[in-house]
């Protein structure tokens, strides 16, 4: 699950409460009053309630101040929080049950192919969408049923105070233990191992999908860096805590975690380079009872000034470029929908982790399976 992994306590001084603090800090607001007045249309005016999914703690308490509150002034459409660690159990037990109560869900990309193939979730109306909408966010974030929430990449984050002459540059980098010494830190999410076939020299393109021979690949390299990572982190936190109290030198890391630590101050640095790059999906339920509302929602979330604000809140990046010209200037070089960041990111292959292979268990299963065997080794 995502947001679990990548929005609560940084470390002992950084909290839920300090970072939510902090957000609203950098993001006043006359900023939102701004945006709330020059980017209301007539046609997403309305009444009556929406009600969405919410992952809880400082993502809902940001979201609702510097975006719904904002859309519920500037529609008069009320919205109502719902919150749960994942959405996809519920999404799919609603519909077992003829019952959806929710409108709007955020859905992990992995687990999107399904639950489209299910009929799951209605057309997005683009009709709602203004012309900066449409052109900021790349076709390839709009699709017929969803729309892009947030980018989330999980890239190479290193303590800048152990190396001052420069760190790592590529994943090739992080597995040079004689060029860059000390103890490591990397994800024991399965999919992950992407990033040893970057550190191999697979090409980006090459990447995906992870075929047999590539995942064979893949745990031979970690096979080589195994003896050095000081921890396999399971929560989002874990990295950035552990460079901050100098227990890495450098780990895998969310980026959403990172930029979050280093707008307070924390001596990181980020290395886009071979990032692994997943989606998380804004949709409407198919049997949503405030669906007219939910589109309006959508719309209004990927207009410029409100995706700088959903930025500026969570730290999580949506996928409107436009949303740069609105951005404080050293924050933009910490994101991952700038040209040049974007150009070093492999997007995750979610058809391929979601599809079937011939003994009937998916490819994500697969490789978990496989995962936890080399683990035991």
């Amino acid at each position: 699950m995502i947001m679990k992994d990548r929005v609560g306590g940084l470390h002992r001084g950084l909290t839920r409460r300090s970072f939510v603090e902090s957000a609203a800090a950098l993001l006043s607001v006359p900023f939102v009053a701004r945006a709330t007045a020059a980017w209301a249309q007539e046609r997403l005016a309305g009444s009556g309630e929406v009600v969405v999914f919410s992952y809880g703690g400082s993502y809902t308490q940001a979201v609702r101040k510097y975006v719904y509150e904002p859309f519920t002034k500037a529609t008069g459409i009320a919205v109502i929080d719902v919150t749960a660690d994942i959405a996809e159990p519920q999404v799919r037990a609603m519909t077992r049950a003829g019952r959806v109560d929710w409108d709007v869900a955020l859905i992990d990309g992995q687990n999107y192919p399904t639950m489209h193939d299910a009929g799951l979730f209605q057309s997005i109306d683009y009709g709602l969408w203004d012309d900066e909408a449409l052109k900021g966010a790349p076709q390839s974030a709009r699709l017929s049923d969803a729309v892009v929430a947030f980018r989330s990449t999980t890239l190479l984050a290193y303590d800048e105070r152990s190396f001052p002459k420069g760190g790592p540059q590529n994943w090739a980098d992080f597995w040079s233990v004689k060029a860059f010494p000390g103890p490591r830190g990397l994800s024991s999410v399965a999919r992950h191992m992407v990033l040893a076939l970057a550190a191999d020299g697979v090409p980006n393109s090459d990447r995906w999908p992870l075929t047999d021979d590539k995942v064979e690949r893949a745990l031979k390299k970690l096979s080589e860096i195994k003896p050095n990572v000081a921890k396999w982190w399971t929560a989002g936190g874990e990295p950035v805590q552990a460079l901050i109290n100098r227990e890495f030198v450098m780990t895998s890391c969310y980026d959403g975690r990172a930029v979050s630590a280093i707008r307070q101050g924390a001596p990181i640095r980020m290395v886009w380079s071979g990032g692994n790059l997943v989606y998380v999906y804004w949709t409407v339920l198919k049997g949503a009872p405030n669906s007219g509302n939910a589109q309006k929602l959508v719309a209004f979330l990927n207009r410029a000034q409100n995706a700088a604000a959903f930025t500026m809140g969570t730290n999580l990046t949506g996928p409107n470029v436009n949303q740069l010209q609105h951005l404080p200037a050293d924050l933009v070089p910490l994101l991952s929908i700038t040209e040049d960041n974007a150009s070093q990111l492999v997007a995750q292959d979610d058809a391929w982790l979601a599809a079937k292979r011939p003994d009937g268990k998916t490819n994500v299963d697969h490789l978990q399976e496989r995962w936890l065997a080399w683990r035991a080794q």
